[in-house]
């Protein structure tokens, strides 16, 4: 058994459901603590974080992700305890096992395996982990950001451990993200009796034609980096609960996902002239907004890159989609972040899992790109 293999199934183990860590960074800790690493544990609202480092010189390249898991859905449909580690078929399965408790080990035994190979190597290497990734992720990595930048700490290389892969190990790296603008609207009108019309305003019918304008709206075209920003609906509510009574409100959450050809600020400015447009009462709020980044190609691109092909004989894809990661929070004092990790397609599933025989290699190309960034 493999040291990652061993390790994975070490932190699977612990039932780390968001915002719970379980005890998984004291077990980095534990590893990590013998290479001359400093600690510092930030504990902010329930949400347990930690900073680890080695080494006081630039480039500063640091390891980042999280060891909180989302919760597991219906135990029954699982063909095995989800945090009791199994192997099957040549994929290990629990809660975790690919979002993203591999990376994190494969993290650590790449980095014993190049501080063992190069104990003077240049610059530093940092781990920053959160239990709040799968949350509301308000009291996680924002906070250690906001806490480094306060120090003057500037990371010049990241490398998020997401699972980034879609059909094999090493064949996508995420340069960048899109970012998230979720906002919550409140439309008000006046509540009564459904048999009196002329005594209501009913704020769903007035709701209606500002949905449906805000659903047809243009919003940019994309760029050679990002596709074009959307807007989607992911809740509407409204009613009492009774069949003859129209609500006084409704409340509709949005979400824009959006390139870097729109900003956050314009975004706003467009969905209020909309609902100013169709002279509705209204509030609006705009909780957590997540702006995008990208690193272009770099050092960093071309270190993992070429690690990746070494050790997999693939040439990886450069990629911005899917969700969002706490990459858009590292990025305000990161130069450069990129986030590769293994096969995403089990992810947040019943029964989810990670091929075993792609966690050494996952480990050694962690290794291979510090080596390629670090090595005297």
């Amino acid at each position: 058994m493999s040291d990652t293999l061993q390790l994975t199934k070490d932190l699977i183990s612990r039932r780390s459901l968001t915002p719970d860590d379980a005890g998984c960074q004291k077990l980095i800790q534990t590893r990590l603590a013998p290479l001359g690493f400093t600690f510092e544990t930030l504990v902010s609202q329930g949400v347990t974080n930690l900073w680890a480092r080695r080494g006081n010189t630039a480039p500063l390249v640091c390891f980042a992700g999280h060891t909180d898991v989302v919760p597991t859905g219906p135990l029954e449909a699982w063909h095995s305890d989800p945090f009791i580690p199994t192997e099957r078929d040549g994929l290990l399965f629990g809660r975790g096992a690919a979002d993203m408790k591999a990376s994190l080990a494969a993290f650590v035994t790449a980095i014993e395996g190049f501080v063992q190979a190069h104990p003077d190597h240049s610059g530093s290497i940092a781990l920053l982990i959160t239990s709040d990734e799968e949350g509301v992720a308000s009291d996680g990595t924002v906070k250690v950001v906001e806490w480094l930048a306060n120090q003057g700490t500037h990371i010049d290389c990241c490398i998020v451990g997401e699972p980034t892969c879609v059909s094999r190990l090493g064949d996508t790296i995420k340069n960048g993200r899109r970012g998230s603008l979720s906002g919550r609207l409140t439309v008000k009108g006046i509540q009564g009796h459904i048999a009196y019309p002329h005594l209501i305003r009913n704020p769903i019918h007035q709701a209606a034609p500002a949905i449906a304008e805000l659903a047809s709206t243009v919003w940019d075209q994309g760029n050679a980096h990002f596709p074009p920003t959307s807007w989607q609906i992911s809740n509407i509510h409204g009613g009492t609960g009774a069949t003859n009574v129209v609500p006084g409100t409704v409340v509709i959450d949005f979400n824009f996902r959006h390139s870097t050809a729109s900003s956050q600020d314009s975004l706003k400015t467009r969905v209020h002239a909309i609902l100013d447009q169709h002279k509705l009462e209204y509030s609006l709020d705009w909780p957590n907004p997540g702006a995008p980044y990208l690193t272009p190609a770099g050092n960093l691109v071309d270190a993992i890159g070429t690690a990746i092909q070494q050790v997999t004989s693939i040439m990886p894809t450069l990629s911005t989609t899917g969700g969002t990661s706490d990459g858009r929070f590292i990025a305000r004092i990161a130069s450069q972040v990129i986030e590769f990790g293994p096969v995403n397609a089990s992810i947040h599933k019943i029964d989810e899992h990670v091929a075993i025989a792609d966690l050494k290699p996952l480990s050694q190309i962690y290794q291979n790109t510090l080596q390629g960034l670090l090595k005297p």
